[in-house]
């Protein structure tokens, strides 16, 4: 009495349908993947290239920043991967080259952060 009569659809079209629809459903992800690429790993790039750089240009004289912050005036290259730096009047330490943070030039202040 209060059910209705179900009626029977026409044929649609085969399941699994081409490859528009496939790539319509990856569209997505692809888009995902090209902002991430863009956002993330491009810029990424860049900077690890510069860091190589700045590092291979190092040479005497230059004054660096260490990335536990101490400052100093590289006198020598010990070998590939050490610089010898001057932080102090006749104090001299070993720092690892990937430990710069920083390159200033030779003419360039050093901020002490002093209160005038």
């Amino acid at each position: 009495m209060f059910v209705t009569p179900a009626y029977a659809q026409a044929a649609g079209a085969a399941p699994g349908g081409g490859i528009n629809d496939i790539l319509i459903q990856l569209m997505p992800i692809l888009l995902l993947v090209v902002i991430f690429w863009f956002l993330i790993f491009r810029p990424q790039q860049k900077r690890l290239k510069a860091q190589q750089a700045m590092l291979a240009s190092i040479k005497r004289g230059d004054t660096v920043v260490s990335t536990g912050g101490i400052i100093g005036k590289v006198t020598k290259a010990v070998d590939g991967e050490d610089l010898e730096i001057e932080i102090a009047t006749g104090i001299k330490v070993k720092l690892v080259r990937g430990m710069v943070a920083d390159v200033r030039s030779k003419g360039e202040p050093v901020n002490d952060n002093k209160p005038a």
